[in-house]
Order: C-alpha cells, then structure tokens, then sequence
C-alpha cells in the first residue's frame, strides 16, 4: 500500500524537538499538510478549525495527555473518521493497553525512525 500524499496530519507533542523531528521525516515523505500543536488543547482548536486524517499524539503531556485527547477525539462527531496514533518511548507503559481501549489505531514507539512511521500510517490511511 502506498502513502497517500494528500494526508492531513496533526502532530501533538508538547516537546518542540519531537515536533520538529515528526515534521521534517513527514515532509520529506512528501506530505505537505502537517500541523502541529504543542498541547492536547492547542490540537482540539486545530481540529476544530482545520479537520485532520491523522493525529500522531504525544502519551506524555502536561494538562491534557494523549489518553485525555484520544478520549476528546473520538467523543467529536467532526472527528469521527480520524484515526489516532500514539507516541511514546515506553512501549511498555500500562497506559497504552487504556488507549487502545479508548480507539487508538496505531501505537508508534519513540525514538521516531521513517520507515517505522511509513509503516504505521499506510496502515491506518488505508482504513479512511
């Protein structure tokens, strides 16, 4: 399956290396509509005013962390056909069996690595 390049992607982390580091690996994928927000509620007001095919969200942020923003995705109408991958560096965190739960697609382990993150997005754009 190959990568669609007119995905709509949202990233959400709330340290600006990871940011930057997802958003130049998804620009050189191609991709051109890549946001980014550096809170769970910085990406709901994306969201809101610019939909997304994907979010790839950040476990670990203060306020709001990727569990509590997964949970206000999936609760939004708008969002009903956004899929949600999660990052985090411990892919051994007892959070992420709660994610799934909660409707996460994808789980992508940090440090983020290209052809991992290719992976995880054809598999969950070829579910839209």
């Amino acid at each position: 399956m190959a990568l669609r390049k007119d995905l709509r992607l949202l990233i959400v982390d709330d340290m600006a290396v990871s940011r930057q580091i997802l958003t130049q690996i998804l620009e050189q994928l191609g991709l051109v509509d890549v946001r980014s927000a550096h809170s769970g509620h910085e990406a709901l007001e994306r969201l809101a005013q610019h939909p997304a095919d994907i979010v790839i969200a950040d476990l670990n942020m203060p306020e709001m962390d990727g569990i509590k923003l997964l949970q206000q995705v999936r609760s939004d109408r708008r969002c009903h056909a956004t899929r949600f991958v999660l990052a985090s560096g411990n892919d051994a965190d007892p959070r992420i069996d709660e994610a799934r739960m909660n409707g996460m697609d994808r789980f992508l382990p940090k440090p983020f690595c290209a052809d991992r993150l290719i992976r995880v997005l054809e598999s969950v754009s070829g579910r839209l």
